[in-house]
């Protein structure tokens, strides 16, 4: 079949031709938003509860109210270190160290009396 002069190339477009002599014109711009003034920022609240390495150190200070395990600045106490320890922890390990003091200490007084020096097993051990 041959297509008349200004046919339409396309026969499913047929309702769409000839083209609308009204083209879509763009539409008007809006008018721009004022900017708002920009409010200023709260301060960050200061977190209760110490992380980290030097918790106990934050407790202990003041800087913070307890640390993540509960441990409150009365609880926390220096050791003959200087490290901040907690006082349950220190009593603790002083109340067991108390089981094994007098055998250290014969243990130490023998290392003397045999001129030993450095490393040296006990019993196989």
């Amino acid at each position: 079949m041959a297509q008349a002069a200004g046919a339409c190339p396309h026969p499913r477009t047929e309702l769409l031709w000839p083209p609308s002599a009204a083209m879509a014109l763009p539409k008007p711009m809006k008018a721009a938003r004022g900017t708002r003034a920009m409010k200023a920022m709260k301060a960050k609240k200061t977190p209760k509860i110490a992380r980290g390495k030097f918790a106990k150190v934050m407790v202990f200070r003041g800087r913070r109210e307890k640390t993540s395990g509960g441990v409150k600045a009365e609880g926390l106490m220096k050791n003959k270190r200087g490290r901040v320890v907690s006082k349950r922890a220190s009593a603790n390990g002083r109340r067991r160290y108390k089981q094994i003091e007098d055998w250290t200490e014969a243990f130490m007084e023998a290392r003397q009396a045999l001129h030993t020096k450095g490393f040296v097993a006990i019993n196989g051990r």
